[in-house]
């Protein structure tokens, strides 16, 4: 079993990452968000988040990652639109 920090700090991590991944296999910010969510629900409801430094770790890592996503969204079309 993960130990909390483990949990904390993949907590933080992961969904930045994932909300960024997705959104490069769709092309779009809000689907890779929307993805992401639905992964960290399913984690919440099969029972391996438990309390709330957890969820709000989820939160900020989700706020972070959909920022950059838009970012580099914003930054191809616009390099699409030069071209």
């Amino acid at each position: 079993m993960l130990s909390f920090e483990t949990k904390l700090l993949l907590a933080i991590i992961l969904p930045a990452l994932l909300v960024i991944f997705f959104t490069r296999v769709t092309y779009h910010h809000v689907v890779g968000l929307i993805l992401t969510v639905a992964l960290i629900a399913a984690s919440v409801y099969a029972g391996y988040t438990h309390n709330w430094q957890l969820y709000a770790a989820d939160a900020l890592s989700l706020t972070v990652g959909f920022w950059l996503a838009t970012r580099m969204v914003r930054k191809a079309r616009e390099n699409r639109d030069e071209e």
